[in-house]
């Protein structure tokens, strides 16, 4: 059977390179798509957010709403803090320092829905201490960004229900855990407030280029691979006949 022949070449490729080249260039395609996509889903989101910075802030009503209902929008909410619920959110950077994020439950006015309300970021300290975070008595009003937490962790095991500290975010997981009803979002406050907590916030759309440049990384890989697999699997006309 006639092969395809250059000069004095015939391409010959080997069973085992075959399924091995096909295999890498599979995944590192996969890969680079993946890259991709994630740069085009962040771009999105960072649409989504000045868009919803144009309008005024809406209100967060004493009703449970879809966590896409206010995604990337400005809203405020008003109600009283409850501090016996409060969450720290573990392994959050600023400016090179370590810290956590605070989250305390904000009991809706009118009603008896809560909303977990983002208040910024503390120092660690000694891993052994937790800080502790002032947290006002009244009614308050509180504007910030609706943010629907992210589910792109991996837990080998449930976090455990004791005390405020926690790895992961998952707004249903607390509800149960504090026994409040809870909206499937968080506001991260941008509102002024005397508590000495930075408050930061890193725009959804931050890595844009890093994705984009690990995506045509991957896709460089792919097309290594098939021209070594074909430089490699030409060989000379007269080898390998028996």
């Amino acid at each position: 059977m006639t092969g395809i022949r250059i000069g004095g070449r015939a391409f010959r490729p080997g069973v085992a390179p075959s399924i091995a080249a096909a295999a890498f260039f599979a995944l590192a395609i996969s890969l680079g798509n993946w890259q991709a996509r994630r740069a085009e889903e962040k771009l999105e989101l960072g649409r989504r957010l000045d868009e919803g910075a144009k309008g005024p802030a809406l209100s967060v009503p004493s009703v449970r709403l879809d966590a896409s209902a206010l995604d990337r929008r400005r809203v405020s909410a008003r109600g009283r803090f409850v501090a016996r619920a409060a969450l720290l959110l573990d392994n959050k950077v600023l400016h090179g320092a370590a810290g956590y994020h605070v989250l305390t439950p904000l009991k809706l006015e009118g009603g008896e829905l809560h909303v977990l309300v983002n208040r910024g970021w503390i120092a660690a300290g000694e891993r052994s201490r937790l800080p502790a975070v002032p947290t006002p008595e009244t009614l308050q009003t509180i504007e910030g960004i609706a943010v629907t937490p992210s589910r792109r962790f991996i837990e080998l095991a449930p976090e455990g229900a004791s005390g405020p500290l926690r790895q992961n975010l998952v707004p249903e997981r607390e509800e149960k855990r504090l026994g409040l009803g809870l909206q499937p979002f968080v506001i991260e406050q941008t509102s002024d407030a005397q508590d000495g907590l930075a408050r930061e916030w890193e725009r959804p759309d931050t890595g844009v280029d890093r994705h984009r440049s690990y995506a045509l990384q991957w896709y460089s890989f792919a097309a290594l691979a098939a021209v070594l697999y074909a430089a490699l699997s030409f060989k000379r006309a007269d080898s390998g006949r028996d």
